[in-house]
């Protein structure tokens, strides 16, 4: 179950990175006002995405690869909390309802780290 559950990971953040650089603009207007350097931002998340799911894939950087994923999951909290500030509605990505962005937030974005965490070893 636990090869199976990495899989589906690595290809999971190998899907997610890959489509910073397929459609950026999805993930452009999802990006907080307050930071500056929008396209940096979203292509080195691309990156970094595709990075740690490579390093999901290796035995020997698997655990420190599942610490960036925890990080980046942190790091991209401001993304979720600026997504339901303005509405919960990005016309260049997708529109939902409010209660689903905090679900988004309050649930699936820690089981995603859950999920990390448990694929460590």
């Amino acid at each position: 179950m636990i090869t199976f559950l990495r899989l589906l990971l690595i290809a999971f953040y190998a899907f997610a990175g890959s489509y910073h650089f397929i459609n950026p603009e999805f993930y452009a207007d999802l990006i907080p006002d307050y930071l500056p350097y929008h396209s940096v931002i979203n292509y080195a998340s691309g990156l970094l995405e595709i990075s740690l799911a490579l390093g999901v894939a290796l035995p020997k950087t698997r655990l420190v690869a599942v610490k960036g994923i925890i990080v980046l999951l942190i790091l991209f909290v401001p993304s979720h909390v600026y997504f339901i500030q303005i509405g919960s509605c990005v016309e260049s990505a997708f529109c939902v309802t409010p209660w689903v962005a905090w679900v988004r937030l309050l649930i699936v974005h820690p089981l995603l780290i859950f999920w990390a965490w448990t694929i460590r070893k």
